[in-house]
């Protein structure tokens, strides 16, 4: 299929909201034709996320996403990234897998880390990319802040602390069975970026977050009906 298939509407609406201290970027009717990539999600080869079988990790299955659609995307982040986030031009940039994702575990088979909010990286501008293929019934993406530590966002210097505090929370109150959503007594509910067909969402993946899930329709590995996105992740 043509790279045209996967064009951004132009020019895109690039908005912004403050969740916390920090800001989460958006961009809403992101492609011309996005589905496009539903078809081919459709028609795609999903594998389970490393570390599904400990429980740890996605609690789903991914398929590689078309390089095409990753070369327009990175054309638009580089720049977009640099600029809203204050990534120094001096550092280059480094992108990892783009790939299709879909919820499918249901929350009886959740582990301990997969049921609390978490970060991606603590280096300084390590970026997630998330575009929805699906609908607001699917939840979205929140964002919290630990209580013990107070930190929204974990970084380099305090990733020890944050992870012994947690781990000794984690121990000796296993969290409830079921998808992370709203505060709970270690977790403060900052905000949410609520999903919606053709979204695309830009974020630090140094802030803790959690995918907010719906169990009743979101455990699905059909990608036409499922809880459809397309993650990217970039580092400078």
């Amino acid at each position: 299929m043509s790279g045209e298939a996967f064009a951004i509407r132009m020019p895109p609406d690039i908005q912004s909201v403050q969740i916390g201290e920090h800001q989460v970027v958006f961009i809403d009717n992101f492609l011309e034709d996005p589905q496009a990539l539903v078809e081919i999600a459709s028609r795609s080869s999903f594998m389970p996320y490393p570390g599904v079988a400990d429980r740890k990790g996605y609690p789903g299955i991914r398929a590689i996403a078309p390089a095409d659609y990753s070369a327009h995307l990175t054309a638009l982040m580089e720049p977009l990234i640099r600029q809203n986030f204050g990534v120094p031009e001096a550092l280059a940039l480094r992108k990892a897998e783009c790939a299709f994702s879909l919820t499918t575990l249901p929350p009886v088979e959740l582990g301990p880390l997969q049921r609390t909010p978490h970060f991606d990286a603590s280096t300084p501008h390590h970026m997630a990319v998330l575009l929805y293929l699906c609908n607001e019934a699917h939840g979205g993406t929140a964002f919290y802040r630990h209580k013990a530590t107070g930190l929204q966002q974990v970084t380099a210097e305090n990733c020890d602390h944050f992870l012994d505090v947690y781990y000794d929370e984690l121990n000796a109150r296993p969290p409830a069975q079921r998808y992370f959503d709203d505060s709970d007594e270690h977790f403060e509910f900052l905000g949410m970026m609520p999903a919606r067909f053709n979204r695309l969402v830009v974020y630090r993946g140094s802030l803790l977050h959690s995918a907010v899930v719906n169990p009743r329709i979101s455990i699905d590995a059909d990608p036409r009906s499922g809880r459809l996105t397309l993650n990217s992740f970039y580092d400078f």
